[in-house]
């Protein structure tokens, strides 16, 4: 899988990282415990980061990842709340630009039936290039969790140098990519090596 994401990213135009093969496989897994550990698109961006720090990642391992929403869609239900009722307010969210909501609504009206419309994470979602932190600094980014990084002291300088420079960002998530793909490697007797990948032996 691991090596499918490098290349899946270098074909739409983005960078190279090696991928190491022959790592060992875990024996059991659980869904609910990959999901307490994933980032969710409403959570606050301290709840995030705290994710990533006790995987070894940083603050800018942070940013630049979340950089991967450069690929794909979201589903309506995802962040359905900042275009009607944020926060309880019956309104939308002040920091979402008025020109995105309005197209935002188009694709995810406010009916139960819409929850899975997808709408596209950036403005070039089928290319690897820097427009999702573009649409952060200009208050046009998808999910809240995303458009957090652009509020933050924390993380703001972050996301204008990657909107600036595209070839910073290429660069950055390839070394990002790699130091994400050494969290929780299995050593020794841990796990085990797979006959047929899809089940343990």
């Amino acid at each position: 899988m691991k090596q499918l994401k490098s290349n899946s990213v270098l074909t739409q135009g983005g960078p190279f990282w090696p991928v190491p093969l022959g790592r060992r496989d875990g024996t059991t897994a659980s869904e609910k415990a990959v999901n307490e550990q994933l980032p969710s698109p409403i959570e606050p961006l301290e709840n995030i980061i705290a994710k990533f720090t006790s995987k070894g990642l940083d603050i800018k391992d942070v940013v630049v990842l979340s950089g991967g929403h450069t690929l794909g869609f979201a589903q309506c239900f995802t962040f359905k709340r900042r275009l009607f009722d944020f926060d309880g307010s019956g309104k939308p969210d002040p920091t979402l630009d008025s020109s995105a909501l309005t197209n935002l609504r188009s694709i995810c009206p406010q009916k139960d039936s819409a929850n899975s419309n997808l709408a596209p994470l950036d403005s070039t979602n089928l290319k690897f290039d820097n427009a999702y932190y573009t649409n952060l600094v200009s208050n046009t980014g998808l999910l809240e969790s995303d458009q957090a990084l652009v509020k933050d002291p924390n993380t703001a300088a972050m996301v204008n140098s990657y909107s600036a420079n595209p070839f910073l960002f290429s660069n950055d998530f390839a070394a990002s990519m790699v130091k994400l793909g050494n969290v929780g490697v299995l050593t020794g007797k841990d796990g085990q090596i797979r006959k047929k990948c899809g089940s343990v032996n």
